[in-house]
């Protein structure tokens, strides 16, 4: 079959597809953001948001975004959301967690290794600890101990594993730079939504539990990331240095274990 009747194929089964669903119930998802109004990590959100109703047009699934302010945050009916999406501290997310129990709570900022240890049942912690972050400064530097790299969620530079499309993407919509808050963001939203279109889920419970443990995310890094135990997701590190992307954690020959999980807390502290 030529290259032209594979495209071909391929666009007669989206139409078919989309026709087959155009006359099925739409699947309404809410997501909340709780935060600053103007912090970074929104406009990965609302990326993320973007991308997951394009596909959701072929699947028949609308998704939709509330940002509540912190000082809604006591009196607002978190009811009809699937996840909800925070950059609040500590104290604050422990505080919503417990009052949400069955809910996703995507941390997008607290870098607390004490959160992690702590091990709240419902809170998945999307950024990487300041643990995971020393962790690959450490193996790094074994091998360039005069090395001034900061070790980061996302940057940029990133080209490997379609992170190049995603970049690029992103500073067209927003016409600034994805961070490592802009692509937790994106991340928490893309997770949930790819897996909804996989399984359909849209019950919290149910949706808190395929997270933590059936969960295969990629996420423009690679490699397939999941939570752990504590909640935190397994994910490659960058090292950056004068702008630019010179190596990924765990570093090769270095990290013992030569996985994901030579970077960070690993068990709960319970």
């Amino acid at each position: 079959m030529s290259i032209l009747s594979k495209k071909i194929s391929y666009l007669v089964c989206i139409l078919l597809l989309y026709s087959v669903n155009i006359h099925a119930e739409v699947i309404a998802i809410d997501f909340a953001y709780v935060g600053e109004k103007d912090h970074s990590s929104i406009l990965g959100i609302k990326q993320g948001v973007e991308e997951s109703n394009l596909q959701g047009q072929f699947l028949n699934q609308k998704y939709s975004l509330d940002i509540i302010p912190n000082n809604d945050l006591d009196n607002h009916d978190f009811s009809k959301y699937l996840a909800v999406l925070t950059t609040l501290n500590s104290i604050q997310l422990k505080n919503l967690a417990n009052r949400l129990t069955n809910t996703p709570i995507f941390n997008l900022t607290d870098e607390s290794n004490e959160l992690r240890l702590n091990c709240t049942t419902n809170i998945l912690h999307v950024i990487p600890s300041s643990k995971m972050k020393l962790d690959a400064l450490k193996q790094w530097k074994t091998k360039n101990p005069d090395s001034k790299a900061i070790p980061q969620a996302w940057h940029n530079s990133f080209v490997k594993f379609a992170a190049r499309d995603l970049n690029k993407r992103f500073k067209k919509n927003h016409n600034i730079h994805m961070n490592d808050y802009s692509w937790a963001g994106w991340a928490a939203i893309k997770m949930t939504s790819d897996t909804v279109a996989r399984t359909e889920i849209t019950d919290t419970k149910k949706m808190l539990s395929y997270l933590k443990n059936d969960l295969t995310f990629d996420g423009q890094k690679g490699s397939d990331m999941n939570f752990r135990k504590n909640g935190q997701l397994r994910q490659l590190i960058l090292l950056v240095e004068n702008d630019k992307v010179i190596a990924e954690a765990p570093i090769r020959g270095v990290a013992k274990p030569p996985t994901l999980d030579s970077l960070g807390v690993i068990e709960c502290s319970k």
